[in-house]
């Protein structure tokens, strides 16, 4: 997620503006050229930190040992955190990440706190503020890097994965000395977190939860028959207890009895539109299953999806597609507003849609559908081999290297055991199953959004049906908003194309951002927060990461292997 050109970019940055080359190991004479006896125990540390597997007498090792040997060398290794007002703000923010779902040990909170005691006491010689100097930076460094770039590396775990940030070449060494010059260390390190409504939701949500946690819980509602509304059932006061304690009953409103009474319904059917489930009002297994779910849980998802947006929410464009795939909606989002969504249908479990960002450069109104490799191996060429008649029974044609098209009874499928020397293509039409039209963007994953003729489908809660493309309901109103061209492209003229049944492709005078990113929580524009089930396995992966040490080997960033050219 973080390429060595980021690397060879930061690195550059920070040797084309250093006032001193950095010290290397066994630099004694530049030692001795120091008479401050701090600046001089910040050489002798620094001097053995170099080798990697060295902790000294840090008590930690050092991710950025080249990052921060060259912001000593910059400030000819004087102490930097001499001022306690900056120390003691760093210490709060470090503190203050766990509202943020991260772990302050990460950022060695703890040995901070000792040694900033310490270092107000008799025991305060040159070598211990060395440390406690360094330490600070360090820690600096770990934190601001986490809220920039999120703590997991999803790319571990999802080779897909290309929402890598790029860095600029600002002076990160020249940031950190304006920041403590300022005496605003605090607040420059709440500016590195996302802006976007949906990260501070987020954080107030897990702040809710995490109180929820510290409370006891109300009894599990234990499995039974499906409850509908008006029925009597020993049960309806677990479940009234459980919607008081989500929010999604008010507190005041608990009538007494079994019976299951209209304003009880009108609150499962909200906790079911929070959850993704059918909103029927209907007490079913689900229903019950996400009753029952511990706020330890919801906590542990609000965690993750935060880290997902300090990875995501960055930089973001003014006006982009995003498709959640765990949510099963697409968004026309402008600024921080959506301007149009719809519900999408998205990869099987075993047939995933991607995780990828690009640009969406053209559309193809009355596409006719070229089956992709994937598909004929899974799916066309097994049927097939035990009746040829299935591949006309789709409404797919055979044609040959020559684009000929070829009788499939003529073909001994059994021959082939993955892939074919022929094309299978389906002509344009309501049948289609690219519907009337379809929405590129380059990726190496033959995805894209389109319209299909499976349109029951969207009344599904999971909506998990496609081999990978995201199929995207009212998918002709995205067409219309993507190209942007009311003058010539409109719903009266687009209908006009789509009657004509011509294949027409479209190039967009301006290219469109397209996101597919993966929310198992978020907050809705009424301010409710949503969960939805971990569809592709992600957030166990994601909360492993999350919760495990820091780790010094965890990034390409800390590795001091040669970068590669840009």
């Amino acid at each position: 997620m973080y390429p060595r050109r980021l690397i060879a970019a930061l690195l550059a940055a920070l040797c084309a503006s250093a006032v001193l080359a950095p010290l290397r190991p066994g630099n004694a004479q530049s030692a001795r050229s120091i008479s401050d006896p701090v600046a001089t125990a910040i050489v002798t540390e620094l001097d053995a930190l170099m080798d990697p597997a060295v902790e000294s007498g840090l008590g930690a090792r050092l991710a950025f040992r080249d990052l921060v040997q060259d912001f000593y060398a910059r400030r000819a290794f004087r102490p930097a955190w001499d001022d306690e007002k900056n120390a003691a703000e760093l210490r709060r923010a470090i503190a203050d990440s766990a509202a943020d779902g991260l772990n302050p040990d990460d950022y060695l909170l703890a040995q901070l706190e000792e040694l900033a005691r310490q270092a107000r006491g008799p025991a305060a010689t040159p070598p211990l503020r060395a440390r406690y100097d360094i330490l600070l930076t360090e820690s600096l460094l770990r934190l601001g890097y986490h809220l920039s770039f999120g703590k997991v590396d999803a790319e571990t775990f999802d080779p897909q994965w290309n929402y890598g940030r790029t860095l600029d070449d600002r002076d990160v060494p020249g940031r950190i000395e304006r920041a403590l010059a300022s005496q605003d260390i605090y607040q420059r390190i709440e500016a590195l977190k996302p802006t976007h409504r949906l990260y501070a939701a987020l954080k107030r949500e897990l702040a809710r939860y995490r109180a929820a946690e510290g409370e006891p819980a109300p009894p599990a509602v234990p499995p039974g028959p499906s409850l509908k509304p008006g029925a009597a059932d020993p049960r309806v006061p677990l479940i009234r207890a459980r919607l008081v304690a989500s929010g999604d009953l008010a507190a005041g409103v608990e009538a007494a009895g079994d019976t299951y009474d209209p304003v009880l319904e009108a609150a499962v059917r909200g906790f079911q539109r929070r959850m993704g489930l059918d909103s029927d009002g209907v007490v079913g297994a689900g229903t019950v299953a996400e009753l029952n779910v511990p706020a330890a849980e919801r906590v542990r998802v609000l965690r993750v999806n935060l880290d997902r947006g300090r990875v995501l929410l960055h930089d973001l464009p003014e006006r982009f597609v995003v498709v959640n795939i765990a949510g099963f909606t697409a968004y026309l989002v402008r600024g921080q507003d959506i301007e149009w969504s719809a519900r999408v249908q998205v990869g099987k479990t075993y047939r995933k849609t991607p995780l990828f960002r690009s640009e969406m450069n053209y559309l193809v109104f009355n596409p006719t559908w070229t089956v992709p490799p994937g598909i004929i191996r899974n799916d066309i060429l097994p049927a097939a081999k035990k009746d040829p008649a299935s591949i006309t029974r789709r409404g797919l044609k055979v044609l040959d290297r020559n684009g000929q098209e070829i009788d499939p009874a003529s073909i001994d499928w059994s021959r082939f055991s993955s892939g074919i020397p022929y094309t299978l293509r389906q002509d344009p039409g309501p049948n289609n199953a690219l519907g009337r039209v379809k929405l590129m963007f380059p990726n190496d994953y033959f995805v894209y959004l389109h319209d299909t003729p499976s349109q029951a489908l969207f009344d599904k809660a999971d909506r998990a049906f496609s081999s990978g493309c995201v199929r995207v309901e009212r998918a002709l109103e995205l067409a219309e908003r993507a190209l942007d061209d009311p003058a010539q492209w409109n719903a009266d003229s687009i209908a006009a194309v789509v009657r004509g049944g011509k294949l027409q492709n479209v190039t967009l005078k301006r290219r469109m951002p397209v996101l597919l990113a993966y929310w198992t929580a978020w907050v809705d524009p009424d301010g409710l927060v949503n969960f939805r089930r971990d569809l592709y396995g992600q957030d166990a992966k994601w909360a492993e990461g999350l919760d495990a040490p820091f780790s010094v080997r965890s990034r390409p960033l800390f590795s001091d292997a040669p970068a590669a050219s840009p």
